[in-house]
């Protein structure tokens, strides 16, 4: 696919006008700074995966997603202090 180029006001333009101006992004090479994924291993005692299992059962998400949660929700309060 040939890579489409413009001037940001008429890019600008077309957005505030309402049009598609998903053709302009490079999708492809597209990333998130600050959140790029990086896989980690954790080992947790049995009773802590039941516990974290039934939550997320309770909440109806996955036990990963409720360990990011919990954790972004500590280091969020951590730096606030």
């Amino acid at each position: 696919m040939k890579k489409k180029y413009m001037k940001a006001e008429e890019f600008d333009k077309k957005f505030d006008d309402g049009q598609d101006v998903t053709e302009y992004f490079d999708i492809e090479n597209a990333r998130r700074p600050e959140q790029e994924q990086k896989r980690v291993n954790v080992d947790f005692p049995l009773w802590m995966i039941k516990s974290l299992d039934n939550e997320a059962r309770r909440l109806g998400v996955t036990r990963q997603s409720i360990i990011k949660v919990w954790i972004a929700e500590r280091l969020k309060h951590n730096s606030a202090s």
